[in-house]
């Protein structure tokens, strides 16, 4: 299967910047597309910023021009640095790997525990 560990959430003032990490492991065979999602309490969760088949790149329009995903293919590893941090940022932030095991039959959807980002004065 397919573990995916998150890192790098904490509380930040508004105006301050983060930057989240996700390693995936396990038997990947292939990664179809990586990235983040968040859940705000009493929110549904929502797509922040992945990378898709091919290597392009989705934002959601609330983090663009603010937010930026990066990858390491060689660590299946992903990062999204996360800049002029609002209050409205304030979520449980997870990591997403749509990927393909050995021994598997397709592709699903692993995730990550979860990582807490609060922004906050």
């Amino acid at each position: 299967q397919v573990q995916l560990v998150e890192s790098g959430g904490g509380l930040v003032q508004p105006g301050g910047s983060l930057r989240l990490s996700c390693a995936a492991s396990g038997s990947i065979f292939s990664i179809n597309a990586m990235g983040w999602y968040r859940q705000a309490p009493g929110k549904e969760r929502e797509l922040v910023a992945v990378f898709t088949v091919g290597g392009s790149t989705t934002y959601a329009d609330s983090v663009k021009g603010r937010f930026t995903i990066s990858r390491d293919n060689a660590k299946n590893t992903v990062y999204l640095q996360m800049n002029s941090l609002k209050p409205e940022d304030t979520a449980t932030y997870y990591c997403n790997a749509n990927a393909f095991v050995y021994g598997g039959v397709r592709f699903y959807d692993y995730w990550g525990q979860g990582t807490q980002v609060t922004v906050s004065s």
